[in-house]
């Protein structure tokens, strides 16, 4: 898929249009070469049934402003062996490293779609189409990513690389 590797088609031909070259300032980060990780395990339980998701979202969006990352609120439950293989791949030491340096991370434990729905409706989305749903925040909360949220869903068919090229899109350069 393209779409790892870019901020997406329509900024390149903004950004053309504006006379920069498809790579200057719209390209994406280069994410690190995570190949060798091979098949990625799930983990068993990558949501707290018991958090503050309210407050974890608050805290957050404080530690990014100062620290000039962006927010990824990862949607989903522990029942859905995508939301688990993605729990896997952000805790595999290569990409944790690079989520880390560039991220503040809330798991937000959505149940079966009866909990913390208000997560993503504060962000406009009415209704959530699948999980895991990955949405993009800047510092600001300003949800960045709102035709993509479900990039990351197919989790257990992708690759690590595949599931890093996408976060790289969306990281801020340092």
């Amino acid at each position: 898929m393209s779409r790892h590797r870019t901020l997406g088609p329509a900024l390149v031909a903004l950004g053309i249009a504006l006379g920069l070259s498809s790579g200057a300032a719209l390209a994406a980060m280069t994410a690190p070469d995570v190949s060798a990780l091979g098949e990625v395990a799930p983990v068993a339980h990558p949501y707290d049934e018991s958090a503050d998701a309210t407050a974890a979202v608050a805290a957050a969006l404080a530690r990014a402003q100062p620290e000039g990352k962006r927010v990824l609120l990862v949607l989903g439950g522990n029942w859905c062996p995508d939301c688990r293989v993605l729990g896997g791949a952000m805790q595999a030491a290569p990409i944790k490293a690079f989520v880390d340096a560039h991220f503040e991370v809330v798991p937000v434990d959505i149940g079966r779609f009866n909990k913390n729905m208000g997560i993503p409706e504060r962000f406009g989305i009415a209704k959530l189409k699948g999980v895991p749903s990955v949405l993009v925040l800047d510092a600001d909360a300003t949800l960045l990513n709102r035709d993509d949220v479900t990039a990351l869903g197919d989790a257990r068919t992708m690759s690590a690389q595949a599931i890093v090229d996408w976060l790289a899109g969306w990281a801020v350069e340092k």
